[in-house]
């Protein structure tokens, strides 16, 4: 793959909405993601293989700067090893990945790609629950942990800033103090985001955000994923298709189907293709 790789002419991929991303967003870039045509992740012809089985077949796709995709389908399509693969967990046997332009995937290991700008949340959230909402956010700041282990350390008016932030974002400001262990299933969720954001990421991969949530927490972390929606890039991996219908409303949907893209397009489109229909939505 070169420095000046473009979507695969053979995807359905729609330029209208995100054709100046690069520009759009550009205050949100870092040094070393070339993003110069406007996507942040290309993944072409990944296939992976278990005991002859393959997990991914040939799997294309492509995510622009400043996106929201949701990613559906029935268990056994790919989705968590799509993810595997672009966190360094497991190893295309064919196929690139590339993070921006000139990051190769493939060849960093999963701290690695953590550190480039890509954070991934599990669904079952971790968090460290014998820590304060507070002190979570502050472990997980991207910053010189040699630095935070000295006896002197201190947070600058800025770290606490960015803190303060993030505790606004993710709906647990008034919460500083309260053990983690303590809060609701929806509120380790969004603290575990809040912890993701804390590292500065491009690139937020989320995997059913909202399993296990009330209909109260799913509709405010809706809200949450719309906010962040343009300063991040975001992959969210949901079953839930109510959820998705509410944070899809300006984006794609991509369907995963046998370790390939079944069907891509906006929810709508993506709802009435036959062969979602009978692979994963049902009549």
């Amino acid at each position: 793959m070169s420095a000046h790789y473009q979507p695969s002419s053979g995807q359905n991929v729609d330029n209208s909405q995100h054709g100046d991303a690069a520009t759009s967003y550009g205050r949100h870039k870092t040094a070393g993601v070339d993003t110069v045509h406007g996507a942040i992740l290309y993944l072409e012809e990944i296939t992976v293989s278990f005991d002859g089985f393959k997990a991914l077949n040939a799997l294309t796709l492509d995510i622009s700067v400043g996106e929201l995709r949701c990613i559906i389908g029935p268990n056994g399509a790919g989705k968590t090893t799509m993810m595997d693969v672009i966190t360094g967990k497991t190893r295309p046997s064919a196929g690139t990945a590339f993070f921006g332009q000139t990051i190769d995937l493939t060849r960093m290991t999963e701290y690695d790609i953590a550190h480039a700008g890509i954070g991934r949340k599990f669904q079952r959230p971790t968090v460290f629950e014998q820590h304060s909402v507070f002190e979570n956010l502050e472990l997980a700041m991207k910053m010189n942990k040699r630095v935070r282990q000295t006896l002197f350390f201190r947070l600058s008016s800025e770290q606490k800033d960015k803190i303060d932030e993030v505790l606004r974002l993710i709906r647990l400001n008034g919460s500083e103090t309260r053990l983690a262990g303590l809060l609701s299933h929806g509120q380790k969720q969004w603290l575990e985001i809040g912890m993701l954001l804390m590292q500065e990421p491009q690139l937020l991969l989320l995997d059913e955000p909202v399993a296990g949530m009330s209909d109260a927490e799913t509709a405010r972390t809706a809200e949450l994923l719309n906010e962040l929606r343009g300063k991040h890039s975001i992959v969210v991996v949901e079953h839930d298709m109510a959820f998705v219908t509410e944070i899809a409303q300006l984006g794609k949907v991509t369907v995963l189907h046998e370790g390939s893209v079944l069907a891509q397009g906006t929810m709508a489109q993506v709802q009435m293709d036959e062969r979602v229909i009978d692979v994963y939505l049902g009549r």
